[in-house]
């Protein structure tokens, strides 16, 4: 494998107290998002509000923008405009509104591009209460993929590395929702899959880790801990720099090129991808060592 850095000796236990201050600051803020969404207050999509998404072919090319000014004179603002595929004409339009809202927006465009006439391709109509339904399910998703982390990683190694894993991977879920509530964007099915994916990723890495970990453990018994952890993070820190730097030139062009529905789902990723990569040095890692510290004896190896 492509090795750009050679033999590091960074003593990543040494910032344990810095990491823990921010990762504290993030997982709150976290929480404080979580708090928001289940009050309603924060900027939720119509998969968990209600609303309408409407899909229309047109004869001809219809420019985002005066689809946009269109339907804002009609006094349909905030409606999310996408382009549906090449050279087809059709356009996906998503509303917060649900009753009646898809006929408004087909008289509007009858008034405003009489010389340009469409066909309905779809229809989609959610309300107040499958939102809710939708958003209840999420949570709950997000739960049960914690617990099965905290599982298969004390199974794989042993209760300590499973609560060290799963309270990382609780972390980057926070931040990434503190960081969009922040930024005032929007929560909806999209953000989740990202999530629940970022979830996955951040436990793949926190495996790596721990995997040389336990490795280590055997090989130097007799070593402290936090110097059995810094060397096995070091050693593995190349690998965990070409993943990282993968997936995210993946994510760049999706975000930037991807349109406007893929965009805060591209955006939650590269921001789950970097958050995901620093927790499982800077979260997990410093949690074990503190915890057996703390706890005295060694660590069980399997």
């Amino acid at each position: 494998m492509l090795q750009i850095l050679h033999k590091t000796n960074i003593d990543f236990m040494g910032w344990k107290k810095v990491s823990f201050a921010v990762s504290g600051i993030l997982m709150a803020l976290g929480i404080i998002a979580l708090v928001q969404i289940g009050r309603g207050k924060a900027n939720l999509g119509i998969d968990f509000v209600g609303g309408t998404t409407i899909q229309l072919s047109f004869k001809n090319e219809v420019p985002i923008d005066k689809a946009r000014a269109a339907l804002d004179r009609s006094g349909l603002q905030g409606a999310s405009i996408q382009e549906v595929g090449e050279k087809e004409n059709k356009i996906l339009i998503r509303l917060r509104e649900s009753e009646g809202a898809s006929d408004k927006v087909q008289n509007t465009f009858r008034q405003e591009f009489p010389e340009n006439p469409f066909e309905v391709y779809s229809i989609m109509e959610i309300g107040p209460a499958i939102g809710k339904a939708l958003q209840r399910d999420s949570l709950l998703a997000i739960t049960i993929s914690i617990i099965a982390i905290i599982i298969y990683i004390a199974f794989r190694f042993q209760f300590k590395f499973g609560v060290a894993a799963a309270i990382a991977t609780v972390h980057d879920v926070l931040a990434v929702l503190g960081i969009f509530y922040l930024l005032n964007k929007e929560f909806n099915l999209l953000v989740i899959t990202a999530l629940l994916t970022l979830a996955g990723y951040s436990l793949t890495d926190t495996v790596v880790i721990f995997d040389r970990i336990r490795e280590d453990l055997k090989k130097n018994k007799r070593d402290p801990l936090p110097k059995i952890v810094n060397g096995s993070i070091n050693e593995v820190l190349s690998r965990t720099i070409i993943t990282s730097l993968t997936v995210i030139l993946v994510l760049v062009p999706l975000a930037i090129w991807g349109g406007e529905v893929l965009h805060d789902f591209s955006i939650a990723l590269l921001m789950g991808v970097m958050i995901g990569s620093l927790s499982s040095i800077f979260v997990a890692s410093p949690i074990l060592v503190v915890w057996q510290e703390r706890a005295g004896g060694k660590l069980i190896t399997k």
